[in-house]
């Protein structure tokens, strides 16, 4: 075929041909005279495999507070009453096991039958290690102080948004919290953060907790032990809880990241160049 159409039209045979090895040789100097490839010259660990699970959770490596079934892995559940899967607010509800750094998922729902305003609808609390609370409320077009509704780090900060579904509709938490470090004599070296999505909806971003929380006076840290349980809030109202897990959050090797910032801080170069592109 090749031949037959150099025969017919020479002159465009010729000018094809000319414009592929220009091509061919224009690929050929791409890469002459630029740097390498950057690297962060940085021996990562393999991050390990985690099935997601269903929609919702858990993944694979999560610690299942409540199934709907039942609430063995809590202290104080006398008060609570399981039915049609979920559990109604009855007691102070403390897991048995203690949590530092997590990834945290609740579902709750406020009183279908709405009663009364403010802090006195759908009251109940996500309690971090038992000190850092996050509101539980019905703030579904119910006023109250901003730093007391729903998704609020409470008396800290407000939630971004205001993202909260109609009484008794089923609310979601997904919360990524960092626990505060104390040197040995019980000095803070560095706070907590949380991070929370309310039904998909980012309503904390990152925030450094000023401290344990606290009614009728402001925040302030008091050391303690790297991990401590999770509690659950009684108001005297009847929030309802399902599907609850947890995942504890390991080793971020943060010091192999806190010397490649060094190192670019300084202008100092990273790692050796890759031979395979990014």
């Amino acid at each position: 075929m090749n031949q037959l159409i150099q025969r017919a039209n020479p002159r465009r045979w010729q000018r094809a041909v000319l414009i592929v090895t220009i091509g061919v040789l224009a690929a050929a100097l791409h890469g002459q005279g630029q740097p390498p490839p950057w690297t962060s010259g940085i021996a990562w660990p393999e991050p390990k495999v985690v099935d997601p699970g269903p929609a919702g959770g858990p993944p694979s490596d999560a610690v299942v507070l409540f199934d709907g079934k039942d609430l063995s892995k809590w202290h104080n559940a006398d008060g609570w009453k399981i039915e049609n899967g979920y559990a109604v607010c009855g007691s102070n509800l403390t897991t048995k096991q203690a949590f530092g750094d997590c990834q945290l998922h609740v579902e709750w729902a406020a009183p279908a039958e709405v009663k009364g305003s403010g802090q006195g609808r759908g009251n109940s609390g996500v309690y971090l290690m038992g000190q850092y609370e996050i509101q539980v409320l019905d703030s579904h077009k119910n006023k109250t102080y901003f730093d007391g509704q729903a998704g609020a780090i409470y008396k800290q900060r407000p939630p971004l948004v205001n993202a909260c579904r109609k009484p008794g509709e089923w609310q979601s938490y997904d919360i990524i919290f960092e626990a505060p470090r104390f040197n040995p004599d019980g000095e803070l070296t560095r706070p907590a953060y949380v991070t929370i999505l309310q039904n998909g909806v980012l309503i904390q971003n990152h925030f450094e907790i000023m401290g344990e929380t606290e009614y009728r006076r402001q925040p302030r840290y008091k050391a303690h032990a790297p991990k401590l349980p999770l509690t659950l809030q009684y108001h005297g109202h009847p929030v309802r809880y399902r599907n609850i897990w947890i995942r504890e959050l390991g080793d971020d090797h943060e010091e192999l990241t806190a010397e490649l910032r060094a190192k670019l801080k300084a202008g100092l170069p990273a790692g050796a160049a890759t031979r395979d592109g990014g």
